[in-house]
């Protein structure tokens, strides 16, 4: 069994900043990629961000290029998620999963085990 637990959300203005941290425990001896995804309330979940195992590809929607950044520790066994210039339309839950088969970055249908969720607030 794999247990994944997010922390860092929290309340902040426009234009601030955030790093969320996804901790793995469990079966952390097989490699795995990892993802980031967000659900707004009323909306389904959507990706935010992936990558690789080895952390030489990272994927990130459009509405997050170049304000979010994916990166992982394997030896800490913890993936992270920095978010910069946030804007009021990134307030959501947001879910840290992670996959040991081959497969769509995007899908959340592709994703093994899922965190918990981190609230992820910003006022404008």
């Amino acid at each position: 069994q794999v247990q994944l637990v997010e922390s860092g959300g929290g309340l902040v203005q426009a234009g601030g900043s955030l790093r969320l941290a996804c901790a793995v425990s469990g079966r952390t001896f097989s490699n795995y990629a990892m993802g980031w995804f967000r659900q707004a309330p009323g909306k389904e979940r959507t990706f935010v961000a992936g990558i690789s195992w080895s952390g030489g590809s990272r994927t990130y929607a459009d509405s997050v290029k170049d304000r979010f950044t994916i990166s992982r520790d394997n030896a800490k066994n913890t993936g992270y998620l920095q978010m910069t210039s946030l804007k009021p339309e990134d307030t959501a839950v947001y879910y840290c999963a992670v996959r040991f088969a081959s497969g769509s970055v995007y899908r959340r249908s592709e994703y093994d085990y899922w965190g918990q969720g981190t609230q992820v607030t910003v006022s404008s």
